[in-house]
C-alpha cells in the first residue's frame, strides 16, 4: 500500500486529460482527499494558465493516452481515470481524424496498458449520453440497457460508442478489474465553459423551425462529485448521469432571457450548414440532432448505487444562467417584443413567398392559354 493511503481507497490514481477543466478539477479533488496517496496526470499537453494552481499536488507526466505503453504498470497505479477525450474537432488541431485518433485509438492503447498492469483495481471511463444518439425514433426515456435505434450522424457519437465497446472487452479480460463507465448529460453550470453553454450565452439563439426538444443537463459539480465517488468507492456498471427533469429548448432560452431565431432545417447535405449557423462548428452534427430530437435518460440506477441524487436540469441551468447574468439578458417585455418582431419576420417571409408562388402560377396559365390559343389558330 502506498504511504498515506487508506485501506479501502486507490493508493495511486492516474487522471488522464489533466491539461482541461474536467481533468483539473478531478485530480485536484482526489489530491484534496486523505484517502488518497498519491495522483498522477498524463497529459501531452500543459495546462491552461486558470488551470495550472489546481494541479499543485499533482505529479505530472507527459503523455498522452496513446503512448502510455508501460507508464500505467510502472507507477504501480491502483487505478485509472480516463477524461482525455475530444468532444468536438477542431479544424486547427487535425479535424475530425485528429479527434478519432485520440478518442478511440488513444483509449484503445490505454486500455492494454491498463491490462497489463497488474496492480490495477478501477478503472473509471468518462462517457456520453451521446451513446444513444438521437432520431425520431428514440424512446421517450433512454436507460442504461436501451440500444440506440439509429447510428449516431455525430463522430463524437460514434467515437462513445467504439470506446464502449472496448471498455467491454476490457472487463472480459480483466474480470478482477472495478470498470465504471459514466454517460453524462450535457455538463452545465457556473464554471463550465464548452460549445454548449456559449450556445445559450448568445444575446440571439438560432433555434431549429417548428422544433422544441426536451433537453436534460448535468451539473459539473454533480459530475465533479459522481467521478469522486467512483474512485473511491465500488460502482461496477454503467450508469446515466444527469438531472432529474427536462427543460424543452424554448424553456431554456426564455429562462436565459434570449432571443430565439428560428431556422429551416436542410437536409442531410446541409446538416455540417446548420451546425455553423447554430454555432456548433464543422463537426457539431451531434448536438444538431440533439436539438432536433432531444434525449432524455433515466438516472435510477446512479441514484440508487451512488446513493447520490445530482440536482435537477432546471436548477443546473439556472446556475449557469445567474453566471451569465449580464447586459444581454432580455426582461419579459424586451423578450416578448423580440420574438413578436421575428415571428412578424417570418409571417412576411411566408407571405412575400406565397405571393411570388402565385405570380409565378398566373405567369404560368397565361401562358400555356396563349400556347392553347396559338396551336387553334
Amino acid at each position: 500500500m502506498t504511504p498515506g493511503s487508506t485501506p479501502g481507497a486507490p493508493g495511486v490514481v492516474v487522471v488522464t486529460g489533466v491539461s482541461r477543466f474536467l481533468g483539473a478539477h478531478v485530480a485536484a479533488r482526489l489530491v484534496a482527499d486523505d484517502r488518497i496517496g498519491r495522483v498522477v496526470g498524463l497529459d501531452a499537453h500543459d495546462p491552461a494558465p486558470e488551470f495550472a494552481p489546481l494541479l499543485d499536488g499533482v505529479e505530472r507526466v507527459r503523455a498522452d493516452a496513446g503512448s502510455v505503453g508501460t507508464i500505467i504498470d510502472e507507477l504501480g497505479a491502483d487505478a485509472v481515470v480516463h477524461l482525455a477525450l475530444v468532444t468536438a474537432a477542431d479544424p486547427q488541431q487535425g479535424g475530425r481524424a485528429a479527434m478519432k485518433e485520440q478518442n478511440v485509438i488513444g483509449t484503445m492503447q490505454l486500455l492494454a496498458a491498463c491490462q497489463r498492469a497488474p496492480r490495477l483495481r478501477k478503472l473509471v471511463v468518462r462517457s456520453s449520453t451521446a451513446a444513444y444518439g438521437a432520431s425520431f425514433r428514440d424512446p421517450a426515456v433512454f436507460t442504461e440497457d436501451t440500444e440506440p435505434r439509429a447510428v449516431p450522424r455525430g463522430g463524437f457519437a460514434r467515437d462513445i460508442l467504439d470506446i464502449e465497446g472496448y471498455v467491454r472487452g476490457f472487463r472480459r479480460r480483466r474480470s478482477d478489474v472495478t470498470a465504471t463507465v459514466l454517460r453524462f448529460a450535457p455538463l452545465i453550470g457556473s464554471m463550465a465553459n464548452t460549445t454548449l453553454t456559449r450556445y445559450f450565452a448568445q444575446p440571439f439563439v438560432p433555434t431549429v423551425l417548428g422544433r422544441d426538444p426536451r433537453l436534460q443537463f448535468v451539473h459539473v459539480d454533480d459530475v465533479l462529485e459522481v467521478l469522486h465517488r467512483s474512485v473511491v468507492e465500488e460502482h461496477a456498471g454503467t450508469y446515466n448521469v444527469a438531472g432529474s427533469g427536462v427543460l424543452a429548448l424554448s424553456q431554456a432560452i426564455r429562462r436565459a432571457g434570449r432571443v430565439a431565431v428560428p431556422v429551416v432545417e436542410p437536409g442531410l447535405s446541409g446538416a455540417a450548414g446548420l451546425a455553423r449557423v447554430l454555432g456548433f462548428g464543422r463537426y457539431g452534427l451531434d448536438q444538431v440532432d440533439l436539438f432536433v430530437h432531444g434525449r432524455v435518460v433515466d438516472t435510477t440506477r446512479l441514484i440508487s448505487e451512488y446513493s447520490f441524487t445530482p440536482r435537477s436540469t432546471a436548477a443546473a441551468f439556472d446556475d449557469f444562467i445567474s453566471s451569465h447574468g449580464d447586459g444581454t439578458v432580455l426582461g419579459p417585455e424586451q423578450l416578448r417584443r423580440a420574438e413578436q418582431m421575428i415571428m412578424d419576420g417570418i409571417r412576411h417571409t411566408r407571405a412575400t413567398v406565397r405571393d411570388r408562388i402565385g405570380q409565378l402560377g398566373a405567369t404560368e396559365e397565361r401562358g400555356a392559354a396563349q400556347r392553347s390559343e396559338a396551336d387553334h389558330e
